[in-house]
């Protein structure tokens, strides 16, 4: 919903986000002086933040290419392939059951943008780009679910979006998108997304991934559309239609689902 207020490019408006949460989140960190971190773990904190820049950077660009549905369907599609990722690399095993309630959850996600659907063949490049936006995600969550076990929520996520702020700002530079010159409201734009969305949004993600598989975070975050209906309904009295009751409807289910199904780790 804050997004829709911006008016600067989508990558600005990104970098800006995550350059505010760096401020907010790197003072206290200063102050608590955190202890040293093994290189190797270091890297792969930069790495996390790659992934997270190109999630942003790739369904960005697929909203200017696809409709919003196909968008939005295709990225939701990272539960699956943190669960794929999850069993393979380190042996998590998920029941039927479970399973299930993630594609129960993906089903209402795409009735929730069924309106939106569109087929084109222009479009094939925007459904690519959505799922390597899927695919980016997953990486992120899953690299953050291994430093986790070692690093505090905040120091992580701190290395992780100063690491996405480079990379979206070289992004935005080769882009040409302008860094400045756009509305003043747009700064206190990109603080309420660090605050809101990021610190305590992304952060306490992180935060819950030392407890919990990264496939819990994943198909959680599925409930998202319900949210932004909720938001949208308060704020421009925009009532969701009967197909998005029934996907948010879908949604919840598939997620309780999941959450009570799923295989103790």
């Amino acid at each position: 919903m804050l997004f829709k207020f911006a008016t600067a490019e989508p990558l600005v408006v990104a970098m800006y986000r995550l350059a505010f949460s760096v401020l907010l989140l790197g003072i206290p960190l200063l102050w608590r002086r955190p202890g040293r971190i093994a290189r190797r773990d270091l890297m792969l904190a930069l790495l996390s933040g790659v992934f997270l820049a190109a999630h942003f950077g790739t369904w960005f660009f697929s909203l200017k290419l696809t409709s919003v549905a196909s968008s939005t369907v295709l990225v939701t599609m990272h539960p699956f392939i943190v669960l794929l990722y999850g069993y393979f690399a380190w042996g998590e095993r998920t029941r039927g059951w479970a399973v299930a309630g993630v594609a129960l959850a993906v089903l209402g996600a795409i009735l929730v943008s069924w309106g939106d659907f569109r087929l084109d063949a222009s479009a094939l490049l925007g459904d690519l780009l959505a799922f390597l936006g899927a695919v980016t995600v997953s990486g992120y969550f899953l690299i953050g679910r291994h430093l986790r076990q070692r690093l505090g929520a905040v120091e992580y996520s701190v290395l992780a979006y100063a690491s996405a702020t480079v990379v979206l700002l070289v992004a935005a530079t080769l882009w040409g998108s302008p860094l400045t010159g756009f509305a003043p409201s747009n700064w206190w734009i990109f603080t309420a997304l660090a605050v809101f969305p990021t610190i305590f949004g992304h952060t306490l993600f992180n935060w819950a991934l030392k407890f919990v598989p990264a496939s819990v975070i994943s198909v959680s975050i599925l409930g998202e559309p319900i949210g932004a209906s909720i938001l949208a309904w308060v704020i421009w009295r925009t009532a969701p239609g009967p197909m998005s009751l029934v996907g948010g409807t879908l949604i919840l289910t598939g997620v309780g689902l999941f959450q009570w199904r799923r295989e103790p780790t």
